[in-house]
C-alpha cells in the first residue's frame, strides 16, 4: 500500500514516527504552518518557525527518504491581531519560493471574527498574487457550517482563485457538500477527539464518493495518529472497498491535488501507476 499525508504537523512527533509512517508506505508528508499551542508574541517567533518548515523539518524527513512539504501562513488561532499578521505576511514572500514550499496554508477562520476575516483575505490575496495552492482550516466549533461559509464565500469573491486549486479541509458531513458543490477540494482529518474517526470518515466516502477528496492525520501535539491514514485503508477494506479504490484515495487523489504545485511535480510527476500512465 502506498499513501501520501497531506496534513501533519510533524515538528510536533519524533522521528519514530517518521519510521513508522514510511514503513506503512508514506511516499510523501505535507505539513501546514499550525498554532503552537499558545499565541506567539511577535513576527520573530514565525521566522523561525518558517526556517524549521523550510530547512530543518524537510533534512529530518530526508533521513527516512521521506519527501516533505509545507505551507506558510499565520494560523487563525492568532489572526486576532491584525498587527501581528501584518507583520507574518511581510515575512512570506521571503519563504515562498523554497523548494519545498506548497502554497499558503492552513489559513481560515477560528472564531468567524471580522479579524479573522480581514486576515483570511489577506492570505488569499497573497496566494492569488503569488498564484500557490491554498489549504484551508475551518472552525472546530458547533458554527463550522457558518465558518464554511465565510471562508467558500471569500474565496469565490476573489475572482483570481480556482476553487480546484483550493482544499478545504477539516470538512464533516454537513459542510462536505457545500466545499464540493463548490468545486473546492475536501478534507476529512482523522482525529480521535475533535474531528472524524475511521469509520466516519468511510461513511462521509460513501455519502459523497472519492471525487476530489483526501484523507490526512493532522498529528500534532495533541492525542492524535501519524498513522491514522493507512489504518483507515483497514476500514475500507473491511467494507469491501477494492485495492484500486483504497489507492485512489489514499494516494492519487491527493496526489492530483498537490501535483498543481510545481515543486511537488518536480518530485512525483513521474509516479504514476501504470494505468494512470496508460
Amino acid at each position: 500500500m502506498r499513501y501520501i499525508e497531506p496534513h501533519g504537523h510533524m515538528v510536533s512527533r519524533t522521528t519514530d514516527d517518521y519510521l513508522a509512517m514510511v514503513t506503512a508506505g508514506c511516499r510523501a508528508v505535507c505539513e501546514p504552518a499550525f498554532w503552537a499551542g499558545y499565541d506567539r508574541k511577535s513576527a520573530d517567533g514565525f521566522y523561525d518557525y518558517f526556517c524549521q518548515l523550510t530547512d530543518y523539518e524537510p533534512k529530518r524527513a530526508a533521513k527516512f527518504a521521506l519527501p516533505h512539504f509545507s505551507w506558510l501562513c499565520l494560523n487563525p488561532k492568532e489572526a486576532e491581531d491584525v498587527k501581528l499578521a501584518d507583520d507574518v505576511l511581510a515575512l512570506i514572500p521571503e519563504f515562498i519560493d523554497r523548494p519545498n514550499v506548497l502554497g499558503i496554508g492552513e489559513i481560515g477562520l477560528n472564531k468567524n471574527t471580522r479579524n479573522e476575516m480581514a486576515v483570511l483575505e489577506k492570505h488569499i490575496d497573497l496566494a492569488a498574487s503569488h498564484e500557490r495552492l491554498i489549504l484551508v482550516h475551518t472552525p472546530h466549533l458547533e458554527d463550522k457550517l457558518k465558518g464554511t461559509r465565510l471562508i467558500v464565500d471569500a474565496l469565490l469573491n476573489d475572482k483570481r482563485i480556482d476553487p480546484g486549486r483550493v482544499i478545504i479541509d477539516h470538512v464533516e458531513e454537513h459542510t462536505a457538500p457545500l466545499v464540493l458543490d463548490k468545486g473546492f477540494w475536501a478534507g476529512i482529518t482523522l482525529y480521535p477527539e475533535s474531528k472524524c474517526t475511521a469509520a466516519r470518515a468511510v461513511d462521509m466516502l460513501e455519502m459523497y464518493g472519492r471525487e476530489r477528496i483526501w484523507l490526512n492525520c493532522a498529528c500534532d501535539w495533541g492525542v492524535s495518529d501519524p498513522l491514522a491514514v493507512p489504518k483507515t485503508a483497514l476500514e475500507m477494506r473491511r467494507r469491501g472497498d477494492s485495492e484500486d479504490a483504497i489507492d485512489r484515495v489514499l494516494y492519487r487523489n491527493p496526489r492530483a491535488f498537490l501535483l498543481q504545485s510545481p515543486r511537488f511535480a518536480a518530485v512525483f510527476s513521474e509516479d504514476a501507476a501504470p494505468a494512470e500512465r496508460g
